[in-house]
């Protein structure tokens, strides 16, 4: 596994002395060149966004109370490794795992789109500028490319593997670790490391198309990119439903988390997006941005009380080789609890859950609202 180039040894072994000495600015200056890419690996094995930011607190926690005790047999990065992973496996072992709905069975467009849950099961977004991911393979050892490994189809397939598995699989394949590296970060065997590695293999792809996104972006190129995320925004602010099916795969799939219910094929969309968000009542904006590696369009609503539009969803788009659009993955900001299942007509009238504008806005460093 090649490391991660940060600071000179010299300079890192002098913060590394002054923290274990008590100075808290030198471990914040001694972990920081780490944080990002931790921060990716504790996402990669919980699926959450803000899971994955209280479990890297928790582990730089543990590594500032255990600094004195590493002894520098392994590399710094290996031990923040070894922490950041056993701290996710503590948290993997306290919550349900996290899916996308087409877990779910898809939904019937003439009752809406169902009531969202109360726990919370969803896989989350992650922008891509947060996540400390480059382009490429973290390492010659590695499988996966480092932005294939937060796609949210390889992320959701992760989900499904027992923790072990997981950790093992994200610390071989996309981050390039040797049997023996990832055998001394979960404490356990090589050969148990192997093992686990041959089964979780074999379970995730069972459940990854055929090509990731990486792949599939870039065969499409750049400009047709472009060309195709504009003309689907336009068809939306014109309410053009035909125009929208046009653009999507015959077996496209249409999320909403956190709604369980989604809906699948042109017929279904159809009649979903006439019956609703396309249905005339409604006006929309969007601004494009990446996240999970993939194109990605933050829609705003219009709201007469403030006449201005205003966050409502955050769009995940995965295209299929032929430029369609194959999956939409749409991380609502507001939903509602509605006893007479009109949640998505009233739905513009309620108030933000605050925890998902975070996630799906303001880590993307997108506005509150647009004026027009």
């Amino acid at each position: 596994m090649s490391p991660v180039p940060t600071s000179s040894p010299a300079a890192e072994q002098e913060l590394l002395e002054a923290a274990r000495g008590g100075d808290e600015g030198a471990f914040a200056s001694l972990v920081e060149p780490y944080r990002g890419e931790l921060q990716a690996h504790c996402y990669r094995m919980l699926g959450s966004v803000h899971d994955a930011e209280d479990a890297l607190q928790e582990a730089l926690l543990r590594a500032w109370r255990g600094l004195k005790r590493f002894e520098g047999r392994s590399s710094l990065r290996s031990w923040l490794y070894t922490i950041a992973s056993n701290t996710c496996l503590d948290s993997i072992a306290k919550r349900p795992k996290r899916v996308l709905p087409t877990e779910y069975p898809a939904a019937d467009p003439g009752e809406g789109p169902g009531e969202p849950l109360i726990e919370t099961v969803w896989v989350e977004p992650y922008a891509d500028e947060a996540m400390g991911v480059a382009d490429g393979l973290a390492a010659p050892e590695a499988r996966y490319e480092q932005r294939e490994g937060v796609e949210l189809a390889f992320i959701a397939a992760l989900q499904y593997l027992p923790a072990t598995q997981r950790a093992v699989l994200i610390l071989r394949e996309v981050l390039g670790f040797s049997a023996n590296e990832a055998a001394e970060v979960l404490e356990t065997t090589t050969a148990s490391v192997n093992s686990a590695l041959q089964r979780a293999r074999a379970s995730v792809d069972d459940r990854l198309p055929e090509r990731s996104q990486q792949e599939t972006l870039r065969a499409l190129g750049d400009e047709q990119i472009t060309e195709l995320v504009e003309s689907y925004v336009e068809a939306w602010e014109h309410a053009d439903v035909e125009k929208v099916v046009s653009m999507l795969s015959e077996e496209a799939a249409f999320t909403m988390p956190p709604l369980q219910s989604w809906f699948s094929g042109h017929e279904e969309i159809r009649a979903f997006l006439a019956y609703s968000p396309l249905g005339g009542d409604w006006k929309w904006r969007a601004q494009r941005v990446r996240a999970n590696g993939q194109e990605a369009l933050a829609f705003y609503s219009w709201d007469d009380r403030t006449e201005s539009y205003q966050r409502f969803a955050l769009n995940v788009l995965t295209f299929a080789p032929d430029g369609k659009i194959s999956q939409v993955d749409a991380f609502l900001t507001r939903v509602a609890e509605d006893p007479d299942r009109e949640v998505i007509l009233r739905m513009p009238e309620q108030e933000f859950d605050r925890r998902r504008v975070e996630a799906a806005f303001e880590r993307f460093g997108l506005p509150m609202e647009l004026s027009s």
